[in-house]
């Protein structure tokens, strides 16, 4: 873990484990250095630094330190860029701000991951178009659903409309279309990446509302994030879905042979 380009102190920390103002992007690295959707996670990190802390974010900085990070570590591996200020003041925030970049990095998992068990639960994230660090009611509502024997948590807004998960976004096959949620939720970058694809294989999609009441009239679902790329799910509450369509398989393998972007 470094903060701009140096070993990350409990001093650089303290405003970010404090205060918890900060956004970040979760990449996965393969191979040779590639990125699927890379420039979609820089898009995400500049339009995300302008509206938390209404400056510009150095990309070729970004890009650098990314690289500078996955020299020291096995790949494929999951980068996760963090941007905040470690000279954030509590009582002062409306100051000027000087944002860090700090670089971390996980293992990857490279086997074929079951289908998810879910649970529903009623949450919205606050500003959910912005990928920020307050993850508090996201990891709350993750740890109940795990405690109560599911694998993760699938949020619903107030009005019971299916939104996104905690750390992915969803989509639902019925009648051979591929149904995103409309809501207010963040637009993950394997989630557009995934719909490209469709375009170009000609596989019908729409965003649409989708209560949990209608979840039971769907034939399958799946997730997708930049770690796991496209994951089935075997069951939402009491709703159990085939999780071996032939549309998921091939999603996966679509998805998997995309060559990503060089760093």
């Amino acid at each position: 873990m470094e903060l701009n380009g140096r070993p990350v102190t409990p001093d650089d920390l303290s405003a970010l484990g404090l205060y918890n103002y900060g956004h970040f992007t979760s990449m996965r690295v393969e191979q040779g250095g590639r990125v699927r959707g890379l420039s979609l996670h820089l898009d995400r990190l500049l339009h995300d630094c302008r509206a938390l802390h209404g400056v510009v974010l150095d990309m070729d900085l970004v890009r650098h330190l990314v690289r500078r990070a996955v020299t020291a570590v096995t790949l494929p591996t999951i980068v996760r860029v963090t941007v905040f200020d470690p000279a954030l003041d509590l009582g002062h925030p409306g100051t000027d701000a000087n944002p860090g970049i700090m670089v971390s990095a996980r293992p990857a998992s490279t086997g074929t991951l079951p289908a998810l068990k879910l649970r529903s639960a009623q949450y919205e994230r606050e500003l959910p178009e912005v990928k920020h660090v307050g993850l508090f009611g996201t990891v709350r509502h993750r740890r109940a659903a795990q405690l109560d024997g599911y694998d993760d948590v699938l949020f619903i807004d107030d009005k019971s409309r299916v939104s996104e998960g905690a750390t992915w976004n969803v989509a639902f096959l019925r009648d051979g279309k591929v149904l995103w949620p409309r809501s207010n939720w963040l637009p993950g970058v394997t989630m557009r990446l995934v719909t490209d694809l469709m375009e170009r294989a000609g596989i019908d999609f729409e965003n649409v509302e989708i209560t949990l009441d209608e979840i039971g009239a769907m034939e399958a679902a799946f997730v997708t994030n930049a770690a796991i790329g496209v994951r089935p799910i075997r069951s939402i509450d009491e709703i159990k879905f085939v999780a071996n369509r032939p549309i998921i398989s091939r999603l996966q393998d679509e998805y998997a042979a995309i060559p990503g972007e060089f760093l």
